[in-house]
């Protein structure tokens, strides 16, 4: 196996170059967990692993509660399904509250902080009282604690999150809401650690491989000891090839997958295609990724042809209309400008705009 062949493989067992993934529901809890502080990039993220999604597809799931977004794993957003929230909390949360440790302590939070804010929160919120964050912000001060500081009103949030009491609510025009977690996620599948850390391991070679142990300790947070053991627990489940002397995990199923056609994809900053690997070098040339301390590839929006990364890219909403603005590394052929154009259509008709390529 080459580093292209690492490329495309990813590509199908992601869902970019095939997907029989239906729902948004079906997108996420595929891939486990979908990074998601970039909310309308994120949808764009599950939107091109599902044939004819749109966004109005993605906002609607979102707003029935068919997907989830809260802080899990790593210390950011991800979309999470309902049925996989709970144990995904139990799992991956010390981590965070041990990343997020130094910020309670310079903000003052504390347990007994944290008892009296996740109260008063979820007096708010009860009885599917969904409530933007200046709302919560103001119930929190009236319970006469101080919130006066944003940073420390949002790790109070944050921790109410990773203690499994809020997570998001519908929006209210552009504004996002949180609701409590036992009534947008009610009946949660229970797991023990075990079979918990037996699962995201399972799910994320699966739908992220070829990938190393190195990458899953990235993407999810555990600690290295945990990923070993978790990948004990099912090997006999999985594929194994070393390249390049570093071991690879993969599913079985596309051990020996063809070379897929040539297709360009617009990828949206923090896709899974790219955040999901500690070592980004099968799809991306080092030299390309940072070009400067300020230019990270990682956190823009990416055109990828035949699995690589060959530019950056960036939208302009109009009226009725989206400019898509394309920076490649070097000068595109006509074969990749006329695959990125079949890219922007659609995205296109994703938002349900007429695409203008610049």
């Amino acid at each position: 196996m080459t580093t292209l062949d690492i490329a495309h493989q990813r590509l199908n067992n992601q869902r970019l170059s095939s997907s029989e993934l239906k729902k948004p529901a079906d997108v996420v809890k595929w891939l486990g967990a979908v990074q998601a502080q970039d909310y309308y990039a994120a949808k764009w993220a599950l939107g091109q692993r599902m044939p004819n999604a749109t966004d109005d597809t993605i906002e609607k799931a979102f707003a029935n509660g068919e997907i989830l977004r809260t802080h899990i794993m790593r210390p950011t957003w991800h979309f999470v399904a309902p049925a996989d929230i709970r144990w995904l909390l139990r799992l991956t949360a010390p981590r965070v509250n041990a990343a997020n440790t130094h910020y309670y302590r310079k903000l003052e939070l504390d347990a007994a902080v944290f008892k009296l804010s996740n109260k008063a929160l979820a007096r708010a919120l009860r009885d599917g009282n969904h409530l933007t964050r200046d709302a919560l912000r103001t119930v929190v001060q009236r319970a006469n604690i101080a919130s006066n500081d944003l940073l420390r009103f949002n790790y109070m949030l944050i921790r109410a999150e990773l203690d499994g009491l809020i997570c998001s609510g519908p929006r209210k025009g552009k504004q996002f809401t949180y609701a409590l977690l036992d009534e947008r996620a009610p009946h949660g599948k229970a797991l023990t650690p075990d079979e918990a850390l037996a699962e995201l391991t399972r799910r994320y070679f699966t739908s992220h491989g070829p990938a190393t142990a190195s990458d899953f300790i990235w993407w999810s947070g555990l600690a290295a000891s945990d990923v070993k053991k978790g990948l004990e627990m099912v090997k006999r489940q999985l594929a194994k090839e070393v390249i390049d002397g570093k071991t690879y995990w993969l599913p079985w199923s596309t051990r020996a997958l063809k070379r897929p056609s040539r297709v360009a994809y617009l990828l949206p900053a923090y896709d899974e295609y790219l955040v999901a690997y500690k070592d980004r070098s099968a799809a991306i040339d080092p030299k390309d990724s940072k070009r400067s301390p300020r230019d990270n590839v990682l956190f823009d929006s990416t055109i990828v042809w035949d699995g690589r990364i060959v530019g950056r890219w960036k939208r302009q909403i109009e009226k009725s209309s989206v400019t898509i603005t394309l920076s490649p590394f070097t000068p595109f052929s006509k074969t990749e400008t006329e695959a990125i154009a079949d890219a922007a259509r659609r995205y296109g008709e994703f938002l349900k705009l007429t695409p203008v390529l610049r």
